[in-house]
């Protein structure tokens, strides 16, 4: 300090600093800026570690004394927009809102957290740094003796610990980098601060219109308060107000802090995460709506929405079909505005890349990069492709499938030139990576569906897409008046061919021959392979019965030309079945099961008649021929004498080999024919109704023999016992299972019922309501034959299945076609998505068995393992299988 008896002494250094006590320990903090923030939050400068502190608890202010060329420092409590600390400040144990500090001031922020403040004169830098680092700087501050004086520092214009201390606030402008402002209740403007001019060069012209302080008299009149905070909005510019009415001098004073970065960024977030949850939305309806189309649009739709964008759109990748070039497709559409649809152009359609000079996009997609276009950032051509789409801005992202860039998502903004933030892009590109999945599911399931309702080896529907399409030809023909025809055709002596000339030579054949039946057939005729060489043709759209036997005579002159396959020739004929119906020529409405079935006794007739040539059917036919009548009645007399034998075939781990399951499968042992296959008597059985009562007799031996096995100390095996489609739609199923478990003493978990795909899918409902009672009841399910129905993959979700049985015919072409080998591995990865237990059934060679271990199949059963075991052939496998258990504890894979 200068010395007033002394004036032209030469004004001593002052080393300001607080000594700041928490629960962290003590620390020495240098006071040698203008402005200090304090809190427990981490941006503050001065950081007190208790949580009984408020994150903004004080500001430290240096300001010049009044009396002398020194400064010190004022202590505020709170922030500079009035929001004061929770427990608020004392120093030396008396309450402040602010106050002028004095060397030795003792400040209190909260119990655990306090200061002491110091101010020190003749200091060298060298000891006021050894002072910062001492390990006990109280102790050194605290020494009358020691080398750290204490410097007297005038502060007779200290600020009065009251409310009113703010109003002196204006005395240190100069530090406050935000405006601060001061007018009277006239609207005069008294003060501005350095940041008020540089910001804001008009408001002392434009005073109390200027929109930053505009009205503030009038509400200052309304105040029960003298403060008040507010937001107000200056141009593109968003500021927080704090409004102090001092009523003693009539002034107004205003600090403003310019939040406009932080409003932006709080509106992009909101903005963001509400486009985050239409995703979110979007995914699940991709997943849980059955319809892929309808899933598509609803996803679009809401995704757009919640972006705000004016069309959603997505392009499929293809080659040109007329020029082989790289084109684009629109597929899928959302519109803001239905009359700014895009579908409606034929330029929607095969968009060459090139012809479009859109190749920079084409390459930046393929790359997995976005693209996005706006005005003169863009070239000619690709402005000219945004203004023939109605597009004044687009975002793209690409869509991919696998390694392949299948097409791309785009946002278009048909209004106004968009930029498009981050935020936008990373949302369509967790869209794009939702549409993939479901594009990918959409693929597999239309992969399977074709070949469930295709034979692949033709490549013409089979049986099961063929009772669709003519049971919507027999509806057509109840309200168009018009009759239809149906002809079983089937080839003469083919066994021989195979028999002879091989199943290679044979499988060529049958594709020769379906060829032949398309070429000579009409647009309109449906040709399905019914099964081995057996083939049906829907007549559709005829009003005669001479149309369809016209018909017939030219499919079995096509016969008379040779088939030329693998270097030989060959001449082969067929015979027709042929029958006819027309409900307008007084003919009793049919199903399609009875036309397939009289054509089919048609055909009997044209075989008994020496082959090649064609019968209409008549009712006076035979449905049945006395071969098969005789085997009827020879099967209702076979389970009362016990005729019948359960065999069980093994299921094994893929990896280990072990024993895991097996499958009951029923014989017939005739008396006199010997073992007759249950490809003939079970459709016997089904159509007589046997099948019910030969089920459950299955179903009890089966029961009760893996119950013995248990009882004798084997090992615990689940048993597969198939029901018929006739048997799960017995009324008391559910009673009559738990009967048979009680009986026989079997625990539900070592018994899995196995229906097949058809039969689940015939009524879905009813299916749901039936698979949870046996859920309840403790009992495993299977789906059997997996891949032979038509079902949607996501059905299976909703129905509580444990296994899912891959048809054998499956496994059986993985040699014959390239395209079955992804077919079964797409079943294996929903089967594991679903949590489901994968067997594949008709294993027979080593290749095989290899490829379902590489995609993690989990069981199999074929004769690569076991052929269908007697029950005494079974106990000695499962005594086998103990002892190596014994053996080898803990086969790993």
């Amino acid at each position: 300090m200068i010395d007033p008896q002394h004036p032209d002494q030469q004004p001593q250094t002052i080393r300001h600093l607080l000594l700041v006590t928490d629960p962290l320990g003590q620390r020495v903090v240098p006071l040698d800026t203008a402005t200090y923030s304090i809190g427990r939050d981490p941006g503050n400068f001065i950081v007190l570690h208790s949580r009984t502190v408020s994150r903004q608890h004080a500001i430290l202010l240096r300001v010049t004394s009044p009396d002398s060329e020194q400064y010190i420092f004022r202590v505020i409590d709170g922030t500079f927009q009035g929001k004061r600390s929770t427990n608020g400040i004392f120093v030396n144990g008396r309450r402040c809102v602010a106050h002028d500090l004095n060397h030795g001031d003792f400040l209190e922020f909260s119990d655990e957290a306090k200061a002491d403040y110091y101010a020190i004169g003749s200091l060298s830098d060298r000891d006021f740094t050894r002072l910062c680092s001492a390990p006990d700087p109280a102790r050194l501050l605290q020494d009358p003796s020691g080398i750290y004086s204490t410097a007297a520092v005038n502060t007779r214009g200290a600020v009065p610990n009251s409310e009113a201390a703010l109003a002196h606030l204006a005395s240190f402008p100069e530090l406050i980098p935000n405006p601060i402002i001061e007018l009277d209740v006239t609207g005069r403007i008294t003060y501005l601060n350095p940041a008020a001019h540089v910001q804001f060069p008009g408001l002392r012209r434009m005073g109390i219109q200027h929109p930053l302080i505009a009205g503030l008299p009038l509400l200052v009149q309304t105040l029960e308060h003298p403060t008040l905070a507010r937001s107000v909005q200056v141009g593109d510019s968003s500021y927080d107000q704090f409004i102090h009415y001092m009523a003693e001098n009539d002034l107004i004073r205003v600090f403003s802090s310019d939040v406009t970065d932080r409003k932006r960024m709080e509106v992009e977030l909101q903005r963001r995460d509400l486009m985050l949850q239409a995703v979110a939305t979007a995914s699940s309806a991709l997943l849980a709506e059955m319809d892929f189309e309808t899933a598509i649009h609803q996803a679009l739709s809401v995704l757009g929405r919640a972006a705000g964008a004016d069309r959603v759109v997505i392009y499929e990748n293809h080659p040109h079909p007329h020029t082989g070039e790289l084109s684009m497709s629109l597929r899928f559409e959302w519109n803001r505005e239905p009359d700014t649809a895009l579908s409606s152009h034929k330029q929607a359609k095969n968009q060459s890349y090139a012809q479009y000079g859109l190749q920079f996009w084409s390459e930046e997609l393929s790359r997995g990069k976005a693209v996005r276009g706006v005005g003169a950032t863009l070239t000619i051509s690709e402005q000219a492709w945004l203004a023939h789409n109605q597009a004044r801005s687009v975002l793209m992202v690409p869509i991919w499938q696998g390694s392949r860039c299948w097409g791309h998502v785009d946002f278009h903004d048909c209004h106004q030139p968009n930029p498009w933030s981050v935020h936008e892009e990373s949302v369509l590109i967790a869209m794009a990576a939702s549409l993939s999945g479901s594009l990918l599911r959409r693929q597999a399931e239309e992969v399977l569906h074709y070949r469930a309702t295709h034979d692949l080896l033709t490549g013409l529907p089979n049986r099961v897409l063929f009772d669709q399409q003519l049971a919507d030809a027999l509806k057509a023909t109840q309200k168009e008046k018009g009759g239809l025809g149906v002809l079983f055709l089937d080839l003469d002596n083919f066994k021989d061919i195979n028999d002879s000339l091989g199943h290679t030579f044979g499988d060529l054949l049958l594709k020769a021959v379906a060829q032949r039946l398309q070429e000579v057939s009409s647009p309109d005729h449906i040709i399905a392979r019914w099964g081995g060489d057996e083939f049906t043709i829907l007549l559709p759209n005829i009003q005669q019965e001479t149309e369809a036997v016209t018909l017939a005579q030219h499919f079995l002159q096509s016969f008379n030309f040779r088939f030329e396959l693998a270097q030989t020739e060959l001449y082969i004929s067929a015979s027709i079945g042929v029958t006819f119906h027309c409900p307008s020529l007084g003919r009793l409405s049919l199903d399609g099961e009875t036309l397939i079935r009289e054509a089919d006794t048609a055909l009997y007739q044209a075989k008994a008649q020496g082959r090649n040539n064609y019968q209409v059917y008549r009712p006076t036919m035979s449905v049945k021929t006395p071969e098969l009548l005789a085997l009827e009645q020879q099967l209702r007399h076979a389970l009362d004498n016990d005729e019948f034998v359960v065999m069980y075939q093994p299921q094994v781990d893929v990896c280990t080999g072990a024993l895991v399951g097996m499958e009951a499968l029923v014989r017939w042992q005739h008396p006199v024919r010997g073992q007759i296959s249950p490809g003939v008597f079970v459709p016997i059985a089904e159509e007589s109704g046997l099948i019910v009562a030969m089920g459950e007799w299955v179903l009890r031996q089966s029961c009760q023999q893996n119950q013995r096995w248990q009882s004798m100390g084997l090992l615990p095996l689940r048993v597969g016992v198939n029901l018929s489609p006739k048997q799960f739609r017995q009324p008391r199923l559910v009673e009559n299972i738990a009967k048979i478990l009680a009986e026989t003493g079997l625990e539900p978990q070592y018994l899995e019922l196995e229906v097949t795909e058809s039969t689940v899918i015939e009524d879905i409902e009813f299916t749901q309501l039936l698979m949870r009672d046996l859920n309840r009841l403790g009992i495993r399910l299977s789906i059997d034959d997996f891949g032979t129905g038509h079902s949607s993959l996501s059905r299976l979700q909703f129905l509580p299945l444990d296994t899912i049985k891959i048809d054998q015919a499956f496994v059986r072409d993985l040699s014959r076609h390239a395209k079955t080998s992804h077919i079964i591995a797409a079943i294996v990865a929903l089967g594991r998505s679903l949590g489901l237990h994968l067997i594949a059934e008709g294993v027979e060679t080593q290749e095989q068995l290899e490829f379902l271990r590489s995609i993690d199949c989990d069981s199999a059963q074929g004769f690569l393992f076991h052929r269908p075991l007697s029950a005494e052939q079974f106990t000695l496998l499962l005594r086998e299988e103990g002892r190596r258990l014994q053996r080898n504890p803990s086969p790993s894979p």
